[in-house]
Parts: C-alpha cells; sequence; structure tokens
C-alpha cells in the first residue's frame, strides 16, 4: 500500500518537486505547466523563457545531470542542443 505522509503539506517553491515531465522543446508551444527547475540529462546550451520573462535568454555549456533552479514557461529548440530534459513541478 502506497503511503505519501507529506500529502497534506503545502506546496511551495522551497518544497521538492510534485511531479516531473518530459519537456520537447519548441519554437512556438509553451510547456504544459510551470516548472520550478528543469533537469537537464545531456548537457549543452538551452535557450529558454521564464515565467516572468520577456525574452528568451541562453545557458551556455550546462553540464549532463545538471538541475537549474529557474521557474520555466519554454525552452525553445532554436539555440537549444542539450537533450534529455525533464521538466520539474
Amino acid at each position: 500500500m502506497f503511503v505519501d505522509p507529506f500529502e497534506s503539506a503545502s506546496d511551495s517553491l522551497v518544497t521538492p518537486a510534485r511531479d516531473c515531465f518530459p519537456v520537447a522543446a519548441s519554437d512556438t508551444a509553451d510547456l504544459p505547466q510551470a516548472t520550478k527547475a528543469i533537469y537537464i540529462g545531456t548537457g549543452g546550451d538551452i535557450t529558454l523563457r521564464t515565467v516572468a520573462g520577456e525574452q528568451d535568454v541562453v545557458f551556455r555549456n550546462v553540464v549532463s545531470g545538471s538541475i537549474l533552479d529557474v521557474r520555466v514557461k519554454a525552452i525553445r529548440a532554436t539555440g537549444t542542443d542539450a537533450s534529455d530534459i525533464v521538466g520539474l513541478a
């Protein structure tokens, strides 16, 4: 039987992610939900837009296995060569 002792705990930016989802980079579509952070499986450059941003930003040379603590609404295909990206929400 599965038990979650933290089920009734409130969610916040400093609590661990409650969910995760694969990220498909796109120049036209936003992510299905905002992230608390993103996990980078295979390193490289990542072009993204934060939830409060009005323009895209490039994170260069992100190392494989990194977690970027940034709230993201979009990851762009153009300018992104990192892969195996997972949104943490």
